[in-house]
Parts: C-alpha cells; structure tokens; sequence
C-alpha cells in the first residue's frame, strides 16, 4: 500500500507534467503567432489561438511579452546547434561564420523561422543581441584568447560587429533589401572588426553552403 508521502509525490509528478505540457502548449502557440502576427499580437489573440482564456496564459507567464520570448528562444537554442552541426569545416572560426550565413539562408530550410525572423528581428531586437552575446560572443572570445582573431578592445569589436550582423539578418528578412549572397559580401566586409584579412575573409564566404531541408514546426 502506498504511504500517503508516496500518493503525494505520485500527485506532485503529475501535477509537474500537466504544468509541463500546458506550458509547452502555450509556447508552441506563441511560436505560431509571432510567424503569423508578430510580437505585437495582443494577448486575447494569442488565447484565442491557444484556445485558452488569457488568465491561463498568465499562470505560466507574467506577461506575452515573457512567453514571446520564451518562444522565440527555443526556436533559437534550436536552430544554433542544428546549423552547427551542419559545418563540417574542423576550423572554429570559418564554423561560426558559416552558422552566420545560414541565418541569412533559413528561409530555404527553416521557413517557419524564417518569418518568425522576418516578424521580429525589428520588434525584438534585445532579443538578438542578447541571444548574440550567449553563442556568438563565446565563440568569439575563446577564439581572440588564442590569437585566432585580435582581442584587442574585443567589447567594442563585439558590439560593433553585433550590430553589422544583426543588421543585414534584418536586411535579408525583413526588409528584403539584400540577398543572402550579398549579404556574404557584407560578411565578408564586416569581417576585418576581427583583424582578419581581405583574402582569408574572401576565403571564408567563398565557401558554398550546404542547406539540408529540415524544418522547425
């Protein structure tokens, strides 16, 4: 016979996976609308696509704007390690500038990301640069560390070339004013923030992208 302190631990799992998977709901609803309508659906259209009162969305969240963000970062935390996996160049650095390329290239494998991009990157742009200082960044100066690239002012570099790259994902998604191969050349320009030079940089974004089809639903 179960101990009353085993039936509790019983219901207290339970009531964790039913939180669990309403939460999951509802982000995965969050994602739907920020393809659909962008951050500044409100949040009766966001129960209404959950089919959930607002008052459910907010016993998981304090606010849509939290859930939006929750949402757009599993998509990220998702697509980074995929599009890194992908590289089979063993150098680190020509790995993440290729990950940076396929950004600009999501639409032909991750369409539902794509225009989740295209409807956030100018409503959300904290987003970005924040999600750009947790892969990015880390890549980065591990690399300056051992004079792959200059550390010298690495913070001002990172935050310029932050800015260049989250500005041509907008120009390649939102706007729609460059290609992805012009935004490679723009990479390629871009590139010399990190001391590299013209002919290894030209090197690098030479380099054809492989796109397997994969999509994030």
């Amino acid at each position: 016979m179960a101990t009353k302190k085993q039936a509790a631990l019983v219901a207290g799992n339970r009531q964790s996976a039913y939180t669990a998977r309403n939460r999951a709901a509802l982000i995965k609803a969050g994602q739907e609308v920020l393809a659909e309508i962008g951050p500044s659906a409100t949040i009766e259209q966001l129960a209404a696509h959950a089919q959930v009162s607002p008052t459910t969305i907010y016993k998981y969240f304090d606010n849509k704007d939290l859930l939006f963000i929750e949402a757009l970062g599993q998509m990220w935390h998702s697509w980074v390690p995929w599009a890194f996996a992908q590289t089979s160049t063993t150098d680190e650095f020509e790995a993440a500038i290729t990950v940076s390329r396929r950004i600009f290239r999501v639409k032909e494998t991750h369409p539902h990301f794509a225009q989740v991009l295209h409807n956030t990157i100018k409503e959300m742009p904290d987003f970005f640069v924040h999600a750009d200082e947790e892969t990015a960044k880390k890549v980065l100066a591990r690399l300056a560390s051992v004079g792959e690239i200059t550390s010298e002012d690495f913070e001002d570099r990172f935050r310029l070339w932050s800015s260049m790259f989250i500005g041509l994902m907008a120009a390649v998604h939102v706007t729609e004013e460059l290609s992805p191969e012009q935004a490679d050349d723009a990479l390629c320009i871009a590139l010399t923030v990190w001391g590299v030079t013209p002919a290894r940089a030209k090197k690098i974004i030479s380099r054809p992208v492989a796109l397997p089809l994969r999509a994030i639903h």
